[in-house]
């Protein structure tokens, strides 16, 4: 099997395991309980949340523990507004294309009454800072713009929305998700006073992640518990989860600089190739800067679902640029934002590679891809 869909979710690299397997059976105590497997859980957690800040450029008491970046992305935000709001109903900026973890979340809020502005991006899916300056203003309470996209890879300008942010008071949030390990971090030179990352994207295990707050940053609580994550987060600490993806940021952050030319070789050796070797198709994003690993591909006269599967059939897994609501293929949001035309959207494909993605599997799956992409087009009705 040759597994392409990394920024789906990534294996659980044996280093990893090997941290939390002792965490999994002798060491298995409560970090809140006072006696010594609790505080050898605690000093564990407290331990990983070293770790975790050094690789990223934080402090300790900036790092979160949380289920994931779907909650960790509604600590933000919903605590943000629920920290600086009150009263009062608040004022979200964010962009036309974020994770579902983000938009959903913006939406819900919006029917309950807060303001929420949707920046436009460019045809290659980015943030224009001329688009967000014309919308922030010092009334604004929070921007939230994701860092990497995580269809595309597309890379937002993040440092220079932090300025304009700063220069009008508002905070900002991004979701840094598809970032880590893909692009050297330092959150303190970033800018941003939160930050959202889940484990399982860089060889970590699922159902945990961490919520980046800046020291000083206005933050409420949007669960009800116990006093766990200095009341920001209740709920008895995963304590094997933590351990596990603290080991995996450091692994991630100690190749980042080799990965990332390493994965950009292959991933241009890829598009190279398909657009050679087959006409109409189209790279989305590619004029932008993009995190290396990431390739987002539009055919022509070809479904992208049944690309995916036909791919799948030959032991290639990659994903579908497309969701389907009710049954009715909708192109993704991400495309429509960038101006993408429908039958192309609908035939679109994500790759994204890894840590043991080789040269050989790609020239594989071009070989495929043309084969698959032909018989494909040889029986659309398109």
């Amino acid at each position: 099997m040759i597994y392409l869909d990394h920024n789906a979710t990534t294996p659980l690299h044996p280093r990893v395991f090997e941290a939390m397997e002792p965490f999994l059976k002798e060491r298995w105590g409560n970090a809140s309980s006072p006696h010594r497997l609790g505080r050898d859980a605690r000093m564990a957690v407290e331990e990983a949340r070293v770790k975790i800040a050094e690789c990223v450029g934080a402090e300790p008491e900036e790092i979160v523990f949380t289920a994931g970046g779907t909650e960790s992305d509604n600590l933000a935000i919903r605590g943000v507004l629920q920290a600086v709001a009150k009263a009062r109903k608040g004022w979200v900026v964010t962009s036309a294309v974020e994770h579902h973890a983000v938009l959903h979340t913006c939406q819900a809020l919006e029917q309950a009454g807060h303001r929420i502005d949707y920046l436009p991006v460019n045809e290659d899916g980015q943030v224009e800072l001329d688009a967000a300056a014309r919308v922030l203003t010092s009334q604004t309470d929070l921007l939230s713009v994701m860092f990497a996209n995580n269809e595309t890879g597309v890379v937002n300008p993040v440092v220079e929305l932090a300025e304009l942010a700063r220069e009008r008071g508002v905070l900002i949030h991004t979701d840094a998700v598809q970032a880590l390990g893909k692009v050297p971090l330092n959150l303190k030179k970033l800018g941003v006073d939160l930050a959202s990352f889940a484990a399982h994207k860089v060889y970590g295990p699922k159902g945990v992640g961490f919520l980046y707050v800046r020291r000083g940053t206005p933050l409420a609580p949007v669960l009800t518990g116990g006093h766990q994550e200095r009341g920001l987060r209740p709920g008895t600490e995963n304590v094997a989860g933590i351990v596990g993806m603290a080991e995996a940021v450091a692994l991630v952050c100690e190749a980042v600089e080799k990965e990332k030319a390493r994965l950009s070789e292959l991933r241009d050796r890829l598009e190279r190739s398909i657009c050679q070797r087959l006409g109409a198709v189209k790279v989305n994003g590619q004029a932008a800067p993009r995190v290396a690993n990431t390739s987002s591909l539009s055919f022509d006269a070809v479904e992208g679902e049944s690309l995916v599967l036909a791919l799948d059939l030959e032991g290639i897994c990659v994903s579908s640029g497309s969701a389907c609501t009710t049954g009715a293929p909708e192109p993704s949001h991400v495309l429509k934002a960038m101006g993408v035309p429908p039958r192309l959207a609908q035939g679109t494909i994500r790759i994204s590679l890894g840590l043991n993605t080789t040269a050989e599997e790609i020239d594989r799956t071009v070989e495929t891809l043309e084969k698959v992409v032909q018989k494909l087009r040889a029986i659309s009705s398109v």
